[in-house]
């Protein structure tokens, strides 16, 4: 995942390590609550699941450059709903880091928007599940209508960030405006599948009840 290199250049890059800094700060927050919750072997387990699935997402899946960035299934809210949005946090920061020190060196000056880009939709998803969730309802029991609804809230945020830094980066001209359009609507297919994906994995943890007190999973996936 990654904006294309050369759309932020210069002085402007600062405020993409002052916006990843911000959702890197908070994002540390949740995972000190969760480490007192859950406790220090259950965090870093579930971290690690979410790093290998993230490094699964980027490089492994089908990707495709278009427009001003990439179009992945990065599955963000699944990860939140399976593992937890503390463990999600730090599986999306440390396998984008993961990439870009091994795979994609050319993307590491754009880390700190891919990171902005792909934590604050999750960190927004994580308030959203309060009001889209109703209290009583496990994460295994949720319907196509609340999967669309996080699905679209993470993807909607991230095509929201990177048209931000596209236009931030080059400004509003035909060409920008066409190449931020046309990265938009090849997202759409992301916001349309992955609900389906959301439930079909939990769908799978559903007849998994084993693994409820694992640790390795995210206590709400079968409690309310």
């Amino acid at each position: 995942m990654h904006i294309e290199p050369g759309i932020v250049t210069g002085a402007k890059l600062a405020l993409s390590y002052a916006t990843a800094a911000g959702a890197a700060a908070y994002s540390a927050k949740l995972v000190w609550e969760s480490l007192r919750e859950r406790g220090a072997v259950s965090l870093i387990a579930r971290a690690a699941i979410a790093t290998i699935a993230v490094f699964i997402f980027f490089e492994l899946l089908p990707h495709m450059a278009v427009g001003v960035s990439e179009v992945h299934l990065i599955m963000g809210s699944t990860l939140l709903l399976m593992l937890g949005t503390a463990p999600a946090a730090v599986g999306l920061a440390a396998g984008l880091l993961i990439q870009g020190l091994f795979f994609a060196p050319f993307d590491l000056p754009q880390y700190g928007m891919n990171l902005t880009t792909l934590l604050v939709p999750l960190l927004g998803l994580h308030a959203l599940t309060k009001h889209v969730i109703a209290k009583g309802t496990a994460y295994v029991d949720l319907t196509y209508k609340q999967a669309l609804a996080m699905s679209a809230t993470y993807q909607g945020g991230i095509v929201a960030w990177v048209a931000f830094w596209a236009f931030y980066g080059q400004g509003f001209g035909a060409d920008n405006l066409a190449a931020v359009g046309t990265f938009g609507a090849a997202y759409m297919t992301v916001i349309l599948l992955e609900p389906l994906v959301d439930l079909a994995v939990l769908a799978g943890a559903k007849g998994l009840r084993g693994f409820e007190k694992s640790g390795l999973v995210t206590p709400r996936l079968y409690t309310a």
